[in-house]
């Protein structure tokens, strides 16, 4: 789900940067010295999972981790995902500098909103659990597709179509990313409980 250099409209791109530098510094402020390995791990984590990319008809898809990275990490979502899209964008020139700030703020701001959103229902654990891990998946990978669509669409009519054939093509994989949060999330919940506690 990374936009490309030269998509998008110079008021989109100051308006996700400006965006992505705030959720940034609130995000740089939640990160005690406990946690830094946690967010070192869970960029790594996104850095790979959005690396592998399926084709699913004329797009390309991959998982983004948003629900995960946005449960246990909070805000500290923010600089986790701009640190790894960064990398992306000079090694493999995956999205592109001048894009950066859209990208992080599209994939990074889902993830604070199901931290916000899922946090207390995950905090109890019982049989509700598995299933709102999954919400929070799925849900952080389609306000992320919401969010680039509409950045395509907000750069001009002639994205418009892009923007839905993108939104389109995420559906599958808005299950696939539920299922991996359900599942990794109820598996640090047993293994590993003092990584969930932000």
């Amino acid at each position: 789900m990374h936009i490309s250099e030269g998509v998008l409209s110079g008021p989109v791109l100051l308006g996700g940067a400006a965006l992505a530098v705030g959720g940034t510094a609130v995000g740089l402020k939640s990160i005690d010295y406990d946690r830094i390995m946690s967010v070192a791990i869970l960029s790594a984590a996104f850095f790979i999972a959005s690396l592998i990319h399926v084709p699913i008809g004329p797009a390309n898809g991959h998982l983004i981790l948003g629900g995960l990275l946005g449960v246990v990490l909070g805000w500290a979502a923010f600089p986790s995902i701009l640190v790894a899209l960064t990398l992306q964008a000079v090694l493999f020139q995956y999205g592109g500098l001048t894009v950066l700030g859209v990208n992080t703020f599209n994939m990074a701001a889902p993830a604070v909103a199901c931290f916000y959103v899922f946090r207390p229902m995950l905090a109890k654990s019982g049989p509700n659990r598995f299933a709102a891990a999954f919400a929070c998946g799925f849900l952080a990978m389609l306000l992320s597709a919401v969010l680039t669509a509409g950045a395509l669409a907000l750069s001009g009519d002639e994205f418009r179509e892009a923007a839905q054939v993108l939104l389109v093509a995420h559906l599958p994989i808005m299950v696939v990313e539920g299922l991996v949060t359900a599942f990794t999330y109820s598996f640090l919940a047993k293994v590993k409980p003092e990584v969930l506690t932000c």
